[in-house]
């Protein structure tokens, strides 16, 4: 569920469209290859990416989903080669991604002791998922992954639950899909927070106590994280670490790494 870019044929490069914004430097359309996409499925500017307004291609993970349609669903023979391939893997692509993610938030869930009573269904979405990334491809271009993902979630939210209610000795805050953006949460008190899908986008959570927050969805683009604990939340990603800002005194998950632009 890691991305192995070396083993994928480009696609996050070519499938996914993006918009001339701050993150990235230009308008891209799906199924179009970056400009900066070299034939041997490398990025020409990988090192400078940051400084030549691609800052979104950093933040991205397809949590080891480009690598699974290159090499399993696909058998390893890339787009340029096969081009009777291409818009078939373009289009699993983020069916495959999506699964994928479900897989990380799913394989977290199983390893939080809280929730050992649900541990047997998690199990078993777990091998339903799995299952699933397995489709050929025209199964997974089918796949009615909004409804897959409904059932998943409904499931990660009872984890959720139990995981926040063992904070003990205050009453939890309900943040969930809250417009938060720019808020000033400098030092605050956010344990066993319910902070699902909520706009955090260049929030002040400096010294903020993040410990057991629920943090899946959460849009931490820009956000400062500066000496933030976020050891014991749940259901953060990579990504959302690399698209805030943070530095050596930010307490992170030990599934998590910090990020190289944090300084």
């Amino acid at each position: 569920m890691r991305s192995d870019c070396a083993s994928c044929f480009g696609l996050c490069c070519v499938a996914l469209p993006f918009a001339a914004s701050a993150d990235f430097a230009i308008d891209k359309d799906a199924g179009k290859p970056c400009r900066n996409l070299q034939s041997d499925f490398r990025c020409g500017i990988h090192a400078d990416l940051r400084q030549r307004g691609f800052s979104g291609c950093t933040v991205f993970d397809c949590f080891g989903a480009g690598q699974k349609v290159s090499q399993v669903t696909f058998g390893g023979r890339d787009w340029r080669q096969a081009p009777d391939t291409a818009r078939p893997m373009f289009d699993v692509f983020p069916v495959m991604r999506q699964l994928h993610e479900l897989l990380w938030y799913l394989a977290e869930a199983l390893s939080l002791p809280q929730a050992r009573s649900l541990h047997g269904e998690l199990r078993d979405a777990l091998r339903r998922t799995e299952r699933l990334t397995g489709g050929s491809a025209e199964e997974l271009a089918e796949l009615d992954v909004a409804a897959h993902r409904g059932e998943v979630n409904a499931l990660l939210l009872r984890t959720s639950e139990l995981v926040r209610a063992g904070v003990a000795g205050r009453k939890k805050k309900n943040h969930r899909g809250a417009d938060l953006i720019g808020a000033r949460l400098r030092g605050a008190d956010l344990r066993g927070a319910n902070l699902r899908g909520a706009y955090l986008i260049a929030a002040d959570l400096g010294g903020a106590d993040l410990r057991a927050a629920d943090l899946i969805g959460a849009d931490l683009r820009d956000a400062d994280l500066r000496g933030a604990d976020l050891t014991g939340s749940i259901f953060l990603t990579q990504a959302q670490l690399n698209a805030a800002k943070g530095d050596a005194a930010t307490q992170l998950p030990g599934a998590l790494t910090r990020p190289g632009h944090w300084s």
